[in-house]
């Protein structure tokens, strides 16, 4: 299906996934490097990222849920309000607390994909109800790519600050990037303001026929928690090593942004085509052996980063495990939705997020504690363990499950 043929309720979430990935791109270069340039210790960063990360979880418990109630449109169009707000403070101040409070309340430096952040679960419920389930499996990854070149793109511009610093001061471009988050939030708010959601089908008289089939069939909370239990090892696998990244390149190699922009900039990229290729491998695989081929590979990628020699092999295995698991979070996505029927999207977005978000507010301040104490290669080596248990059970859940169908759409 081409992106011309979707709703355009979906046309406009696509596009403002693009929007505000630009400015999510740039702060995961940059803001734990801002942090550092302003004199913060390894511990402080790593604890405000994993508080960052529990103020979002604890937000994703009450907007998902909420939003198949009272529906996703007005919990998006606050939640840019708040990235706008955030953003603007961010701007006019570099006090630790206020910035810490800005943090806090834009997310700044953890990077969603485009996606909408502790709202994510809104935005994912919206945009299946407003598609077909039977081409999930084509256009979730799109959504996923979109939201990656995005990313790819903020990241390249993160490299300005390093590339500026002879002629302007270095904690005044980074303080710059974060216009990319306002206009990001504010081009956002504009697309979502005049998107219309759809409503419910259990108020349309055309489907009364699954509607009355629905409602006979008892909602099963045990495969949902059990999803999500296995889904929190990958959230603390990913929190021990994704938040601080660029800062760990920094202290293994003392690279700068000029360096670390643009290699991430690629890792970016790539990982969107990734997504783009991966709907191809739905179709061979189907989407379980899609996700588990990708993820694997992603893994031998992660015990490869912190052997590596040199600043450009391990940004190298960077690109490639990034390929790897990012490429494949429309076909996880498009899996964990389908586990519900259509009246609890919300809440199976929530449980899928929420899963992820708890325990990865574990990860940062522990990989600081490591940081700090000079052994950068230790998080890497418990994130693998992690991912690898996660792997395994994730492949042994959707065995006993139908197996989903694949994707057979031009």
């Amino acid at each position: 299906m081409l992106l011309a043929e979707l709703p355009g309720a979906a046309r406009r979430l696509l596009a403002a996934r693009a929007a505000r990935s630009v400015g999510q791109g740039a702060l995961v270069v940059d803001f734990a490097l801002y942090l550092h340039a302003l004199h913060w210790t390894a511990v402080a960063i790593g604890a405000l990222y994993s508080a960052s990360l529990l103020v979002g979880g604890f937000a994703t418990l009450l907007v998902g849920p909420a939003s198949d109630r009272y529906g996703a449109r007005r919990f998006l169009l606050a939640y840019e309000g708040v990235q706008a707000l955030a953003a603007v403070l961010a701007l006019v101040t570099s006090n630790p607390i206020v910035l810490g409070i800005a943090a806090l309340l834009g997310a700044f430096g953890r990077g969603a994909n485009g996606g909408a952040g502790p709202f994510a679960p809104a935005e994912q419920a919206w945009l299946s109800r407003s598609l077909p389930q039977e081409i999930w499996g084509q256009i979730l990854p799109v959504n996923t790519a979109i939201g990656l070149a995005g990313m790819g793109l903020g990241a390249a511009i993160a490299a300005l600050p390093g590339l500026l610093a002879p002629h302007i001061s270095e904690l005044f471009s980074y303080r710059s990037l974060f216009v990319l988050v306002l206009l990001g939030a504010l081009a956002s708010q504009w697309l979502l303001f005049s998107a219309e959601e759809p409503a419910p089908r259990r108020n349309s008289m055309s489907n009364a026929e699954d509607i009355v089939t629905e409602s006979a069939t008892p909602f099963r909370w045990r495969p949902l928690l059990t999803f999500g239990a296995i889904n929190s090892l990958n959230g603390l696998g990913i929190g021990l090593i994704g938040p601080l990244m660029a800062y760990w390149m920094h202290l293994r190699f003392h690279a700068g942004p000029a360096l670390i922009g643009p290699g991430m900039a690629v890792a970016f990229f790539v990982a969107a085509a990734s997504s783009l290729f991966s709907i191809r491998l739905n179709r061979r695989f189907g989407m379980v052996g899609t996700v588990v081929r990708l993820r694997l590979l992603g893994l031998l990628m992660l015990l490869a980063i912190p052997l590596a020699p040199t600043f450009w092999l391990a940004m190298l295995a960077y690109i490639l495990r990034s390929a790897m698991n990012q490429g494949s979070i429309g076909s996880r996505q498009a899996l964990f939705l389908g586990i519900v029927d259509q009246r609890h999207r919300g809440l199976a977005a929530t449980v899928n997020s929420l899963s992820i978000q708890a325990p990865r507010a574990i990860g940062p301040v522990v990989a600081g504690l490591f940081f700090a104490a000079g052994f950068l290669s230790w998080p890497f080596y418990l994130a693998a363990g992690l991912q690898g248990l996660y792997l395994l059970l994730f492949s042994r859940f959707f065995s006993t499950r139908p197996a989903p169908a694949r994707n057979t759409d031009p």
